[in-house]
């Protein structure tokens, strides 16, 4: 699948690391280095401008290892790039760790993951099949 991109960035195009990668890394595009403080957010501009087609959203990710080394996430996790949107793809970046994190400009910030989804449409009835779970919320099927 071909999906129309306009980089204003300097950096690459995202790209998948390998055959089997399911997310291409997202760079901040930041005119200079930009610090989190600890439970700051913000929202880091990327350059990047898509145009996708209808049935399909590119998800927002965090990147894993920035979680885990340096607890830096996306807050919105996943975000949504639905296909009628234009505008410049933004991360919003959250630190829960206790240090402050600077955001360099070209560094990896989160993945994008390309979807399908489908369209649902709403059947209203008075009642809904019964199930062996029924209405058990959270951790009601017994599974840690």
């Amino acid at each position: 699948m071909k999906i129309k991109i306009v980089n204003t960035s300097e950096h690459p195009l995202p790209s998948y690391e390998t055959l089997a990668s399911a997310g291409m890394d997202l760079r901040a595009n930041v005119p200079e280095p930009s610090t989190l403080q600890p439970l700051q957010r913000a929202i880091v501009k990327t350059g990047l401008f898509i145009e996708l087609p209808i049935g399909y959203e590119a998800q927002v990710r965090p990147r894993s290892g920035l979680a885990a080394k340096k607890g830096i996430t996306v807050l919105n996790a996943p975000g949504t790039i639905d296909a009628d949107y234009r505008g410049e793809i933004g991360v919003i970046l959250v630190n829960l760790s206790n240090e402050p994190f600077t955001i360099e400009n070209g560094e990896r910030i989160a993945q994008l993951v390309i979807a399908k989804h489908e369209r649902a449409q709403w059947e209203e009835v008075e009642q809904l099949s019964e199930t062996q779970r029924g209405a058990g919320g959270f951790g009601s099927t017994g599974t840690s």
